[in-house]
């Protein structure tokens, strides 16, 4: 009789997936999962901004200006953190700013990416005098202070969202240039690159399809962190007057416009400042947990 058994020793054993194992070893920090969930109700509160906030962002209550919180002496429910100094209500404009703020991370990042990228590319697989212009260039910007950096784009642009937009983008620029051109060096070199290279790849594939690819797990992890960075930035423009335009609900502005209330209205900056504190400190932790579960070495 054929012995039908199953050996254990020689069964396979399934092995988790990328994601799964980019999962589990991402939820091992218990920062990170609190920085996720953070990340998570702001896209939620800014994609329903129009239904959760309880009035429309610039809507004046004029009987109501300066109204405070609804826990302090003469607060109401109506305005649960209080209004404005012209009587709009607070929670609403922090709501919709969330969708403002982000949305002005995703482009902000996303032009500085691609663009870094690029760059990084070419000059990390180029070489030569075209390596040495771009990184003598990224240092130039970098030898700046970043908000230094912004406010002299946005002078030369002209003040407002969009500009402010691109002053932001051109501030995160240098980091991702380095980051690329540093990991394309590392890969450029290594067997699998030159395999591709004697199959016939030209230049713009190896650079794209080959080693690209394996240079994302760096960048993915700036552009996290760039969010916070970008958010920041765009508060700081915000609040000097050359970002977003009154009366457009941006946390920066918002501080900039109840400056003068600080101390009979406290709650007029105050709640802008948490909601720029508790977004930043999100996606600093939703990096900080990506980089320890995208680099073996920090695995715990």
């Amino acid at each position: 009789m054929l012995d039908t058994t199953l050996d254990l020793d020689t069964a396979p054993v399934a092995t988790p997936g990328p994601l799964r194992e980019l999962w589990r070893a991402y939820s091992q920090s218990r920062g990170a999962l609190i920085g996720l969930a953070l990340i998570v109700m702001l896209i939620v509160l800014a994609a329903g901004a129009d239904v959760i906030a309880p009035y429309p962002p610039n809507e004046q209550y004029r009987d109501f200006t300066l109204a405070p919180p609804v826990w302090h002496d003469g607060g109401t429910a109506t305005f649960i953190l209080g209004t404005d100094p012209v009587g709009r209500d607070i929670l609403s404009r922090l709501i919709h700013g969330t969708r403002l703020s982000l949305l002005i991370g995703l482009i902000s990042v996303a032009i500085s990416l691609a663009l870094g990228v690029v760059l990084g590319l070419v000059a990390g697989y180029v070489r030569g005098l075209t390596e040495t212009t771009i990184m003598r260039l990224m240092d130039v910007m970098l030898a700046l202070p970043s908000l230094l950096l912004a406010i002299a784009v946005v002078a030369i642009l002209g003040p407002g969202l969009i500009n402010a937009m691109y002053a932001i983008a051109i501030v995160l620029l240098p980091h991702y240039v380095r980051l690329a051109r540093a990991a394309v060096i590392a890969e450029a070199g290594k067997e699998y690159v030159a395999s591709s290279r004697i199959a016939g790849a030209g230049p713009l594939r190896l650079m794209f399809n080959t080693i690209l690819p394996n240079c994302m797990a760096p960048l993915i992890v700036q552009a996290t962190l760039g969010f916070s960075t970008a958010i920041l930035d765009a508060a700081a423009l915000g609040f000097l007057g050359l970002g977003a335009q009154p009366p457009t609900p941006e946390w920066g502005s918002m501080l900039a416009g109840a400056l003068e209330f600080i101390q009979r209205a406290s709650w007029v900056v105050t709640f802008p400042g948490l909601a720029i504190l508790i977004t930043v400190l999100a996606f600093n932790l939703m990096g900080d947990g990506l980089r320890d579960a995208l680099d073996p070495k920090l695995k715990r």
